[in-house]
């Protein structure tokens, strides 16, 4: 029997549909071969490939005209914040108009939706959700707090030079509208209440979760970005604070262990202590335990102005 001959090298390291196997000059007998794994229809896998989510998602979307990657699958893709037990699933997420057949795929939950045209783009030639349709199919999966966390992250002004964007991936407004045209979607109760709580300015979802933990504890919601001298955009901002009793909160996550972080940090740290704020700084362990030490130090601190 004669070895298969080499696939071409666009096709082996990465899922393909069909119609680039005819366009690559493939046969029906080569696409038997041993070393390709048929993934349902239209769609092929070489042989040791490794998982990665997004050349699987583009083959797939390819392999299923009228389809779109949606769901969990669409907010990994984007880079949006997720649960860790979400990060690493392999399930891939399609969805499809209602006018068309469902998605019935191993390893694929598929759905069938209302969806309009401007709730579906390109990104790297995979058809995918908007940033705010995935944010509103994810009310149906998420808890309440992490769907803020998402939306926060949605609605934040990125920072120039370091995100590749200049604009927030959506905005208020546009996550207000998607509630409108949307009213009997599977979770829009919680994700009405979800957008009630999306701020912009929470640069990760930990101070998001800070920020709803004060809330729910009954003190005042804290101004977000808030810098000593309010109109200077070079004046030291901590995450969150109260102006008018001079308090300032930062959480500190893992990219503040760095050494230059460190040092912007002490500098920050010593202006907002010269200027005689009450200065509180939170941590991992603080998120650990649902922030309950640092509800007890804030609420304190307010009393006591």
């Amino acid at each position: 029997m004669r070895p298969s001959s080499p696939l071409p090298a666009h096709l082996s390291s990465a899922p393909f549909t069909v119609h680039e196997a005819r366009a690559a000059g493939l046969s029906d007998g080569r696409l038997r071969s041993s070393d390709l794994a048929s993934e349902g229809r239209l769609l092929y896998l070489p042989a040791g490939w490794d998982f990665e989510i997004r050349a699987l998602a583009r083959a797939l979307s390819a392999a299923t005209p009228g389809a779109w990657i949606s769901h969990l699958t669409a907010a990994v893709l984007l880079g949006l914040w997720l649960p860790t037990w979400f990060r690493d699933c392999r399930e891939l997420h399609l969805s499809k108009p209602r006018k068309l057949p469902p998605v019935r795929r191993r390893g694929v939950v598929g759905h069938t939706v209302l969806a309009f045209e401007q709730e579906v783009m390109e990104l790297d030639g995979i058809r995918i959700s908007t940033p705010a349709r995935t944010w509103l199919d994810l009310a149906g999966i998420l808890p309440l707090e992490d769907l803020v966390a998402v939306g926060d992250q949605l609605v934040r002004q990125p920072r120039p030079g370091l995100e590749g964007r200049m604009e927030p991936w959506s905005t208020l407004p546009e996550l207000h509208e998607m509630l409108t045209r949307h009213p009997k979607l599977k979770g829009i109760v919680k994700a009405r209440e979800a957008a009630e709580l999306i701020r912009p300015g929470a640069d990760s979802a930990p101070e998001t979760f800070l920020r709803l933990a004060l809330t729910a504890a009954g003190l005042p919601e804290p101004e977000l970005q808030l810098r000593i001298v309010e109109a200077d955009p070079y004046s030291p901002a901590a995450d969150m604070g109260y102006r008018a009793q001079q308090i300032a909160i930062q959480y500190d996550g893992g990219h503040h262990l760095t050494r230059e972080q460190q040092s912007r940090d002490n500098r920050r740290d010593e202006t907002f202590n010269g200027a005689g704020w009450r200065y509180f700084k939170f941590n991992a362990d603080d998120l650990a335990h649902d922030f309950r030490r640092a509800v007890v130090q804030v609420r304190i601190a307010l009393q006591s102005r």
